[in-house]
């Protein structure tokens, strides 16, 4: 599990919710919840970040089966 910088984190935010993001293990974590009521997560794959909507990190992991991390 990689640990991001908390500068990075800092200027990280939701691209669903605008709010900002914690780490927790190897996912970021929204700190507001969104319209569902519910905090929005997003993994950490080698490092990076993956910051995309649910509907396109689908996408993006069917694009590229190299992607590590499940859903």
């Amino acid at each position: 599990m990689a640990n991001l910088s908390p500068e990075l984190i800092a200027i990280l935010r939701c691209p669903v919710t605008g709010s900002s993001l914690v780490q927790e293990g190897s996912e970021l974590v929204t700190t507001g919840v969104g319209a569902d009521g519910q905090k929005r997560r997003y993994p950490i794959d080698q490092g990076i970040p993956l910051l995309l909507p649910p509907d396109l990190l689908a996408a993006a992991r069917e694009a590229n089966p190299r992607t590590s991390h499940s859903a």
